[in-house]
């Protein structure tokens, strides 16, 4: 799962993918704003056909928690 969404983070957020680590902060380390996170999560969905909920989201603070949200949620 991770090497998907790193992929996905690297397309979408346009950061370098030895970036995208586990422990990589999106804000911080990535520089996502909150219109990269809501783009983010709709590619997450357009290619992994599942997505994290808004509300879910804003809690999201490293690629580590997406993936974990995906794989427990999948």
């Amino acid at each position: 799962m991770f090497e998907k969404v790193k992929k996905i983070v690297v397309d979408t957020l346009n950061c370098e993918m030895e970036d995208v680590t586990m422990e990589a902060r999106l804000a911080e380390d990535l520089e996502a704003d909150s219109l990269d996170a809501v783009e983010l999560n709709m590619a997450l969905e357009d290619e992994l056909g599942a997505g994290v909920p808004d509300e879910e989201l804003a809690n999201m603070k490293t690629v580590g928690d997406i993936v974990n949200y995906l794989e427990a949620h999948a």
